[in-house]
């Protein structure tokens, strides 16, 4: 299915009762179950309102996250979410999953950057929450709700954002550790400074660490001089740790960080982290660690992402009974996605 409107997207699942599974650009390597029928939003990719002066779009869910990008460029703006990208990432596919970037240090992640939505549930009811304006109280807060449903509540088919001046420059500080303790201590120092870091990430592989500050506009070379020396980074790359044939997402605390690094040591994986957030992204080869892995940082809830089957959600979450109940509100006829969430739902 491939429906070129929102009220198309309405009139195919109004009575429809296969499962569905809501699909962007397929950037995410996931295994689908074998039953679901695709809901793609490629036909959906229209950039409805760039409002300029109030720093806002609203956008439908199958635009290219990159079209986007240029599209706010050429008006010195951009959504401040920065997350991996290879090539065809979309609006709602970011949305649906949760999906950020070093930029999260400063600007928030997914929720905190949407001030609108609208979504299709599986009865073909087109709902609406929030504005197209960033002071907005109207309505229940689908859009919070939505980011990181998994398309397993709807499906998302347009989103109202926040939009931020894109800065005239930048600089990045590099500073190395080869001890996880110590690399701990240098994140804690900088974080109690008075900083306005837009980045701040901590690299690990192969028994070497990396702390990554990048700070932007007219004092981003003051600001940077004061933490260390100033070097070129690879952002992209850096991005790029979070992918990989199977990656565990730690969330946690900042501390946390010198176990989360020793556990992807001993199963031969990379770290990206926001450093400062208790954010982790490890990058194995093969799914084989994940057990290990959880137990070793139990009770730090690790999702799978990539490569990401049977066992993406840990066992046990706090919250089960009151998803299981919006799962009931949202998807009554249980056809997004059906028993793929956490514990089954």
């Amino acid at each position: 299915m491939r429906p070129a409107s929102i009220e198309e997207a309405a009139a195919l699942l109004k009575g429809f009762e296969k499962p569905v599974r809501p699909v962007g650009g397929g950037t995410k390597p996931w295994v689908p179950a074998r039953d679901e029928e695709q809901l793609e939003t490629g036909a959906l990719n229209r950039i409805l309102e760039h409002n300029v002066g109030d720093f806002t779009a609203v956008l439908e869910a199958g635009v290219p996250f990159a079209e986007a990008q240029r599209a706010f460029a050429a008006h010195g703006q951009r959504l401040s979410w920065d997350p991996p990208d290879p090539g065809g990432a979309t609006i709602g596919g970011i949305v649906a999953s949760n999906d950020s970037g070093p930029l999260r240090h400063r600007y928030g992640g997914v929720r905190d950057l949407v001030v609108g939505i609208t979504v299709v549930l599986s009865d073909g009811t087109i709902a609406k929450a929030g504005g197209k304006v960033i002071k907005n109280v109207a309505g229940y807060d689908l859009g919070k709700l939505f980011a990181g449903s998994f398309g397993t509540l709807g499906l998302i088919g347009s989103v109202a954002v926040r939009l931020h001046p894109l800065p005239g420059r930048t600089a990045t500080v590099v500073l190395e550790h080869t001890n996880p303790d110590h690399l701990l201590e240098e994140v804690l120092r900088l974080a109690r400074r008075p900083l306005e870091a837009d980045k701040f990430d901590v690299v690990w592989s192969g028994g070497h660490g990396r702390v990554l500050m990048e700070f932007s506009g007219t004092s981003a070379l003051d600001q940077a001089g004061r933490v260390g020396p100033v070097r070129d980074v690879d952002w992209e790359e850096v991005r790029g740790l979070q992918r990989g044939e199977v990656v565990v997402k730690v969330s946690g605390r900042p501390t946390d960080l010198p176990a989360v690094i020793r556990a992807a040591d001993d199963h031969g994986g990379t770290v990206v982290s926001r450093a400062a957030l208790g954010l982790s992204w490890i990058a194995l080869q093969n799914a084989e660690g994940v057990a290990a892995i959880r137990e070793a940082l139990a009770p730090r809830t690790c999702v799978v992402l990539d490569g990401a089957g049977a066992d993406q959600w840990p066992a046990d979450v706090p919250g089960q009974v009151v998803m299981e109940r919006l799962k009931a509100r949202f998807d009554p006829a249980r056809i997004f996605r059906p028993g793929s969430f956490v514990g089954g739902i």
